[in-house]
């Protein structure tokens, strides 16, 4: 069967890195699953298990395993399944025919969780290292953008109408703050993820008690000395078969608030790119519709949020199956979950290569900036206008009005007549103000108005960003590429 006549996903063509789409592969999975038998054989040999004085376990049966762990013969696990319709077994199968000395003791006092689980919490664990990568490295170039942009004023919105100027490295900065908080969201639940361990059918430890003869200090050690050959520092203390599903729903809510953060920045920068004052990056060759040759859509930026979109979606899939689970497990968790997990991870990847890509790329239309700034100026100044001919002994509550009444009919000429903002010469024309052209267009320095925008920026950089950069200096630097 070709490539061409079944379905292929998506993220595997078109959105998802390959170093994401290896961590979520039948290599990474069935290789992990033989070194986490080789893992608990181990254990089970140091802790001496042993029948009738000889231990059951020797180091000639690790060493044979330990030879088998990346070439796996899958078509041995797969006419196996076929007869069992069991994943698990049928690999315990296929492992023992490469290992004969050892095929008796793979899986010894094991339930099909011990694999399977554990495995899932060291895929998540691997997923969630290559997104905290990714991620400092869109914080990275946000940070480089603001810091360039901190003073160059632009017009600010609510509600998507003008507003106090603000500027283009602060605006910035706000979309570096929501991808901070959920840097640090990220590193909460990474660094709290534990593996399931090892701890039977029901979580009770049962067949592990007969297996070493109820000795409380061996058991004690079983799940320690694994977690520490897996490279974690603990198992969860307690389990039923599995180990909680409220895992995945903390770790899918992680990718989920970066997703939202990934859309809000991206919508940003389309409403931007609609303005003409901010672009995402546009490539020589690069064709922006098929029929109006002049246009430059901002697919990376639509695609950011339509990828998000789906990773926001998708973390309602672990929360039901969470909700859903009876008693010590049930198998309806299985199929859900090897979906909503990978895919999850796959689309965040797509998400973070999108984002570098265009926070590295931002191209910066200064003076559609400040043209558009300038001719909302007037309005802005007001309140400085006002304030000042108070000093020169003018009625605050009558030059309010005399303001308010002048900007409607400055707005109207902008909006019904289509002329230039009128409004300074309006003021001019006005006795209340007692103020000349001259001296109102001396009021029309953006810079004046837009706060301490720079200074924001300065010290959200320095204290809350540039920390977490220099600690992670080893990781910086990487780029994206994108496919289509």
């Amino acid at each position: 069967m070709s490539n061409t006549d079944r379905y292929i996903s998506p993220f595997s063509e078109r959105y998802a890195s390959p170093e994401m789409q290896f961590i979520f592969s039948q290599d990474k999975k069935f290789s992990t699953w033989r070194k986490l038998w080789i893992a608990l054989a181990e254990t089970e040999m140091e802790l001496g298990l042993s029948q009738d004085g000889k231990p059951v376990i020797t180091q000639e049966m690790i060493d044979e395993m330990k030879s088998h762990i990346t070439d796996i013969n899958y078509d041995v696990a797969k006419e196996r399944e076929k007869q069992v319709r069991h994943d698990v077994m049928s690999h315990v199968y296929a492992y023992g025919k490469q290992c004969p000395k050892a095929a008796g003791i793979i899986h010894l006092g094991a339930t099909s969780c011990y694999v399977g689980d554990n495995t899932d919490i060291i895929i998540m664990r691997d997923a969630l290292t290559l997104v905290r990568r990714k991620l400092i490295n869109v914080i990275a170039e946000l940070a480089k953008f603001a810091d360039s942009y901190k003073a160059l004023p632009t017009l600010a919105f609510t509600h998507f109408q003008p507003a106090q100027p603000t500027t283009v490295g602060k605006r910035a900065s706000l979309w570096m703050q929501e991808f901070l908080m959920d840097f640090q969201d990220l590193e909460y639940v990474l660094g709290s993820l534990k593996l399931l361990g090892c701890k039977g059918t029901t979580g009770t430890q049962a067949s592990f008690k007969e297996l070493f003869n109820n000795d409380k200090e061996k058991l004690d050690k079983i799940d320690p000395m694994i977690a520490s050959k897996m490279g974690f520092d603990d198992c969860y203390p307690v389990s039923g078969q599995t180990y909680s599903r409220k895992v995945d729903t903390r770790v899918v809510n992680v990718l989920a608030g970066i997703a939202a953060s990934a859309h809000k920045m991206s919508n940003d920068i389309r409403l931007l790119q609609h303005l003409k004052e901010i672009e995402e990056p546009f490539e020589k060759n690069q064709i922006g519709s098929s029929a109006m040759a002049y246009k430059r859509n901002p697919m990376r930026s639509e695609r950011i949020a339509s990828l998000s979109r789906y990773v926001i979606v998708d973390a309602l899939n672990p929360a039901i199956t969470s909700a859903t689970q009876w008693f010590e497990r049930t198998l309806d968790d299985s199929a859900n979950k090897r979906i909503s997990i990978a895919e999850g991870f796959m689309a965040i990847d797509g998400v973070l290569d999108l984002c570098l890509n265009v926070t590295d790329g931002l191209v910066v239309n200064e003076k559609v900036i400040e043209k558009r700034l300038r001719s909302e100026l007037p309005f802005m100044a007001t309140e400085n206008i006002m304030m000042d001919a108070v000093k020169e002994g003018g009625n605050r509550q009558e030059l309010h009005e005399e303001i308010r009444k002048l900007s409607m009919q400055a707005g109207e000429t902008v909006k019904k007549k289509g002329l230039e903002n009128n409004l300074l010469e309006l003021i001019a024309d006005c006795d209340a103000f007692n103020l000349t052209l001259d001296e109102l267009n001396s009021y029309m320095v953006p810079s004046n108005y837009v706060g301490r925008s720079a200074e924001q920026v300065d010290n959200f950089l320095e204290n809350y960003i540039n920390p977490i950069l220099d600690a992670n200096k080893d990781i910086l630097g990487i780029k994206a590429e994108i496919n289509v």
